[in-house]
């Protein structure tokens, strides 16, 4: 991959870390209560839990546009990613049928992580 195609990869990837963290924490809270509520997680907890992960994917979003220490950025975005999906798969394995595909995407986003993992 040419360098060019490398720095565009990587700030897609920033933008849809910071955009998922913005939207989940200011746009669409909701979403993430009826999930969490589906296994007994409400109030402060699912706030917490949230905003919890709300930050996590802004710091990735940001660690991407700073580009230090890349490598271990994009082994904690493979991380998270099967992380989030398994825990999706558990509380609502109906999304892997959603038609916006909120699971399914994560295959090729795993494949291209990993793809610049090996590149970095």
């Amino acid at each position: 991959m040419n360098s060019r195609l490398y720095l565009v990869a990587r700030l897609s990837l920033s933008f849809l870390w910071l955009f998922t963290g913005i939207t989940s924490q200011f746009f669409s809270k909701q979403i993430g209560y009826d999930v969490l509520a589906n296994i007994g997680i409400t109030d402060s907890f699912a706030d917490l839990i949230i905003l919890s992960g709300s930050l996590l994917d802004m710091f990735i979003g940001v660690w991407l546009l700073i580009g230090k220490k890349l490598k271990l950025c994009y082994l904690i975005q493979l991380v998270t990613i099967i992380s989030y999906s398994l825990l999706l798969t558990i509380i609502e394995p109906e999304f892997w049928l959603h038609p916006f595909g909120p699971l399914t995407k994560n295959i090729p986003l795993l494949v291209m992580i990993y793809y610049l993992y090996s590149k970095e």
